[in-house]
């Protein structure tokens, strides 16, 4: 179905972008993997886009030569989301990077794809608001929206897909479409913003996007605490959302993880189970939610909390819980991380987190847990040696057995990575096949010739 890039193809490519049409080797090199084990996968071309019209150019090109496009941001998915699996041209998106408008009595600006989640923030500070939707990584805007990420902020704010407001994309024809105003809400048709959202490039790309952003709080404090065992603190954090209470943020990291991020951001934390926190308000609510925090802290056997009121502190705190993944890798140096997520509901999230470090304890090689565990979202990282088939197996088993942990608790495969390559198989799992089959005729609608990031979420036949 697809062709490759011949001489008089790429001529043509050349023709209409002149310099922005790169075939080095290193440029390729670049774009042929993202935070995932898998290994380089080759794009024959990089296009670097500019503008909403170097996109359309750039696709109705490949749509008329049946060429296979894969969008890319920041390259910081961990699915094999971005890999040129099939060759063709991969869209670079990262120099359409501006802020667009923003609209402060409505709450809402309007960006680029390319614009990464901290410029966003340090452009619109003077404004008094800020993006909240939070994945960890300093990924581009148009990413996050393609694969429906959330993070640390979830508990509070939800995830991209109640933060959009709306899209401007352009289909596999090469047609520039809007899905919806930027009214708060909406009863007109079918909601297309929300089809696009996760659907991780394989529908259309993201050229535009509104957002929803929000007031900084008056006061925020950061806090840690250690616990006994896994259960205490994910006890707690059950408990926590039990009480209603409006939390900014909610972290779990196991014993393993604390030393990891203890040796790689030069912190001093207890190695054991650790809850981290965060509480937005006004100075009395705060006070109100740490005063019961702590209450069942202490019931769940949690003491010792250490505090943090001052912006570089809190800082210190999250950036060393975002580099966890980057310390979880220098657990063992020269490895791979075969990396997954799966989320539950919060009432299964003790038991699921429980089984998975027992059969995590199987395994010779390092390993990590982490998560956003105030919505029944927790990761697990394993470090291995890229090199090592039989690691490698061991992983992805084990991986498998938590997939199919978390659906059994009527969970999913995954609470916010996206399925890219890795996690294809565990969508049937998840759906079945006649939910998968209904995707497969969406997809085959809007993209006939099957040129947008082709091989991803699901086959083509």
């Amino acid at each position: 179905m697809h062709n490759t890039l011949t001489p008089t193809i790429q001529e043509e490519f050349e023709k209409a972008f002149g310099t922005q049409f790169v075939t080095s080797l290193s440029v390729r090199e670049h774009h042929a993997r993202d935070e995932s084990a898998y290994d380089k996968t080759l794009p024959d071309a990089v296009i670097f886009a500019r503008s909403v019209d170097d996109v359309v150019k750039a696709v109705k090109l490949c749509h008329t030569h049946s060429i296979p496009v894969v969008a890319f941001g920041a390259g910081t998915s961990i699915e094999g989301h971005i890999l040129p699996i099939h060759g063709g041209i991969t869209l670079d998106l990262s120099e359409m990077n501006k802020v667009l408008s923003v609209d402060d009595q409505d709450f809402t600006v309007t960006v680029e794809p390319g614009v990464l989640r901290h410029q966003l923030n340090d452009e619109i500070r003077h404004t008094g608001l800020y993006f909240p939707i939070d994945p960890g990584a300093n990924a581009s805007i148009g990413g996050m929206v393609s694969t429906r990420a959330s993070g640390t902020t979830a508990v509070k704010y939800g995830t991209m897909r109640e933060n959009v407001l709306s899209l401007k994309v352009v289909t596999a024809s090469g047609e520039l479409i809007r899905t919806s105003s930027r009214a708060a809400k909406s009863s007109a048709g079918y909601d297309l913003t929300r089809l696009f959202i996760g659907s991780e490039g394989t529908l259309g790309i993201v050229v535009e996007v509104t957002l929803k952003v929000y007031p900084v709080p008056e006061e925020i404090i950061a806090a840690v605490c250690a616990f006994p065992s896994l259960e205490d603190a994910v006890n707690c954090t059950v408990m926590i959302r039990q009480s209603g209470t409006n939390i900014g943020r909610v972290e779990f990291l196991d014993a393993n993880a604390i030393k990891a991020v203890n040796q790689y951001s030069h912190l001093g934390l207890k190695e054991l189970p650790t809850l981290f926190f965060e509480f937005h308000g006004s100075s009395t609510g705060i006070q109100e939610q740490i005063s019961l925090i702590k209450e069942l802290a202490q019931e769940c056997g949690g003491a010792d909390f250490e505090w943090a009121s001052k912006t570089e502190e809190r800082s210190r705190l999250w950036t060393a819980r975002h580099n966890a993944y980057f310390a979880s890798l220098q657990l063992r140096p020269n490895s791979r991380s075969i990396t997954t997520d799966v989320c539950v509901p919060i009432s299964a999230l003790a038991r699921c987190v429980s089984e998975t470090a027992e059969d995590l304890k199987a395994i010779q090689f390092p390993w990590t847990m982490l998560g956003h565990v105030g919505d029944g979202n927790f990761h697990v990282l394993m470090m291995i040696d890229p090199n090592n088939d039989e690691e490698r197996e061991q992983a992805e088993a084990l991986n498998h057995r938590l997939v199919q942990r978390a659906i059994a608790m009527d969970g999913t495969c995954t609470g916010e990575h996206g399925i890219g390559i890795h996690k294809m198989e565990f969508l049937k799992e998840e759906l079945g096949l006649p939910v998968v089959d209904m995707m497969r005729r969406v997809k085959h609608a809007l993209d006939p010739k099957n040129i947008l990031n082709p091989g991803k979420i699901f086959s083509w036949e």
